[in-house]
């Protein structure tokens, strides 16, 4: 009961009503919106204390914490385990955006970026026993991609949602095997790009992105079937 309470509330502060920062409502009117007892809206703001997404006060009440940037790691954490449609719609916006930017790059980007991006498929391939530095290595090429990509406003769309990117590999890579099929996908677009070949460069990404997909759902389980699906 508590555990569906406390997923009931997170939803409810993540509705957008309550900026983060704000101070969110009293146990009482948390209660009438739920629709619970007092108490069972008290254990639900200690777990959701305990993970970091309220700050409570002494003598001003409990506020929604952080910036919105530190926020999302947590809730879209949250929302992998919960399956919410914030973090289907956020995974979603992710792939359709990844490849947009990965055909634009193929254009646009310059030496000095595939320069970079080479450095970091290598960076990828030396960190086959270090999850963390693997994962530093993959986030900063898709920023590359993006950067090479140069629209300011996809750009600030897809760094908009880095923290889920940040969690997505993360998940994966600490669960994976092998990261051999993750540094063959990088590797893929890579070539496209040098190749300057736009649709190859949109289909490699496409590859990847379902590759991701793929190893996303198997850290999930059950609840997989919550994410889209793009087979």
């Amino acid at each position: 009961m508590s555990t569906e309470i406390a997923r009931r509330l997170l939803s409810y502060l993540l509705a957008g009503d309550i900026k983060p920062g704000e101070r969110i409502p009293s146990e009482r009117k948390l209660a009438v919106a739920l629709g619970v007892g007092r108490s069972v809206v008290r254990e639900a703001l200690k777990s959701l204390t305990l993970l970091g997404l309220v700050d409570v006060r002494q003598g001003d009440g409990t506020y929604l914490r952080g910036t919105e940037s530190e926020l999302l790691p947590q809730s879209i954490e949250w929302g992998l385990m919960l399956g919410q449609k914030r973090t289907r719609d956020l995974v979603e916006a992710r792939r359709y955006l990844e490849e947009v930017l990965a055909g634009l790059a193929a254009t646009r980007r310059t030496d000095e970026d595939l320069v970079a991006l080479a450095e970091l498929v290598e960076e990828m391939r030396a960190a086959s026993a270090d999850p963390d530095r693997f994962v530093a290595a993959d986030v900063a090429f898709h920023l590359r991609v993006t950067r090479a990509a140069g629209n300011e406003t996809l750009g600030g769309v897809i760094r908009g949602i880095r923290s889920l990117l940040q969690v997505w590999i993360s998940r994966v890579m600490h669960s994976a095997d092998s990261y051999a099929p993750s540094v063959a996908e990088h590797a893929a677009v890579l070539a496209a790009l040098e190749a300057g070949d736009v649709d190859g460069a949109r289909a490699a990404m496409h590859a990847h992105m379902d590759g991701a997909y793929r190893r996303l759902e198997a850290t999930l389980g059950h609840e997989a079937a919550d994410l889209p699906s793009h087979a």
